[in-house]
């Protein structure tokens, strides 16, 4: 009887560790709950994205108008179809309420993928699906505040018979391309955290190759701020070697619990 228990009990305390066992069309239901949730999220992110968007259409343009008051020129934008700034509006809304919804969609990516999770991987992914929010933030923030006024002013820079005439919409192209590049380049701490967990790379392997890293960094910084001020670029460089560092430590964190993790049963064999 006891031994006939063992299994049954030993099935459950797995269950119980991964959430248990879902069938096929169990995936598809809770993967179209989860669609129509995050939807839903950003269709109320849009909403008072619409309510906001004019006072960002004022913040979007300021380092632009910044840029032309340096050049000595009429510091406006303009746009050249009827329906232009009603289409950037709506635009912006949309984006803002991606934003806005975005700790949300991480949250039912997160209640998705964490019954197929152990328990010590669900900690450890928690704190970094918000840590993804807050990185992608801080890389938008960077590009506004220190790398967009440097290029536009580069950009600007070029005057000759012909003066700029700035069409906001194709400028909010440049911008968004500016500021999103940005955003997904500060995620590289948690780009190294899934490698490092799947096994993919180690803290051994990224230090062994920093100078490739490096050069990919140096690449990135040039296109990225486009302007013959070497201090600017180097600024930008510093930055991102040190989110590599930040993703060489995060690595040795993960390798070291998953270590501290597999050192047991190897012992007992």
């Amino acid at each position: 009887m006891t031994t006939s228990n063992q299994p049954d009990s030993s099935l459950s305390a797995r269950d119980a560790e991964t959430g248990g066992q879902m069938t096929f069309f169990e995936h598809l239901i809770e993967l179209r709950k989860r669609i129509i949730n995050s939807l839903v999220s950003v269709l109320i992110g849009a909403m008072i994205g619409w309510v906001v968007a004019p006072h960002f259409v004022n913040w979007i343009v300021k380092p632009m108008t910044d840029a032309l008051k340096a050049a000595h020129l009429e510091p406006k934008l303009v746009y050249s179809h009827p329906a232009g700034l009603l289409n950037l509006l709506i635009t912006l809304s949309v984006y803002l309420g991606i934003v806005i919804a975005s700790p949300w969609i991480l949250y039912q990516i997160w209640l998705f993928v964490a019954p197929a999770l152990y328990k010590h991987e669900r900690s450890a992914i928690t704190g970094f699906l918000f840590s993804t929010v807050f990185l992608f933030l801080a890389g938008i923030a960077f590009g506004y505040f220190v790398s967009l006024p440097y290029v536009l002013r580069f950009l600007i820079s070029f005057q000759g018979p012909v003066v700029p005439l700035i069409n906001v919409d194709e400028y909010f192209d440049l911008i968004l391309l500016v500021l999103l590049g940005l955003g997904l380049v500060f995620e590289l701490p948690i780009l190294i955290f899934f490698l490092s967990l799947f096994g993919i790379v180690t803290p051994k392997f990224l230090m062994n190759n920093f100078r490739y890293a490096l050069l990919v960094i140096a690449i990135l910084a040039a296109v990225l701020t486009p302007t013959p001020d070497a201090l600017t670029m180097l600024a930008f460089m510093g930055v991102l070697t040190a989110l590599y560092f930040v993703g060489v430590g995060v690595s040795w964190v993960v390798v070291r619990r998953r270590d501290r993790r597999l050192a047991p049963a190897t012992e007992a064999r």
